[in-house]
């Protein structure tokens, strides 16, 4: 797996996956109903943050994370990122090598810490990953989140120092 900058090339690729995921509501604050020129202009930011893709060798795209400044001014210094695995090729460790590619381009970029504002408690595969990478729950925002089919969850936030 190779995990490089995305480029306006892999948005029809990404758009599929994007796409689904956002509209079943279960794991994103995004609007469900987003269109794909609003999810790209979402997704795809410009420098000094960043998109990536992982793709495998035959160039397929597998998942892709966004990451950037959590905070502006005197909390510049904290970094954020967002995940997403196409279902397709989830359980491969995707996810992992995505996440740990953005805590690395955190440090290296020179951010103290990281920060990830809305994590659905429900998705227990993400908060289980996130705290196997070093993440701690600081505080969970109770029923901050309608999930479609489990109601009022709440919404973690997750910190790891760099």
């Amino acid at each position: 797996m190779l995990i490089r900058e995305a480029t306006a090339g892999d948005w029809p690729a990404i758009w599929p996956f994007f796409h689904r995921i956002v509209a079943a509501g279960e794991t994103f604050t995004f609007p469900v109903d987003l269109d794909e020129e609003q999810g790209r202009d979402w997704w795809l930011l410009p420098a000094p943050s960043r998109t990536v893709v992982a793709v495998d060798e035959a160039g397929t795209v597998l998942g892709t994370a966004k990451m950037n400044r959590n905070h502006q001014g005197n909390g510049s210094h904290i970094a954020s990122a967002s995940y997403m695995v196409d279902p397709a090729h989830g359980g491969r460790g995707v996810g992992r090598a995505l996440c740990e590619y953005t805590v690395d381009w955190a440090r290296t970029a020179g951010f103290r810490a990281m920060q990830f504002n809305a994590v659905v408690a429900s998705n227990e595969h993400a908060v289980r990953l996130y705290r196997s990478l070093g993440f701690e729950v600081l505080g969970t925002l109770p029923e901050g989140f309608l999930h479609p089919t489990e109601g009022y969850v709440g919404l973690h936030i997750m910190h790891k120092a760099l």
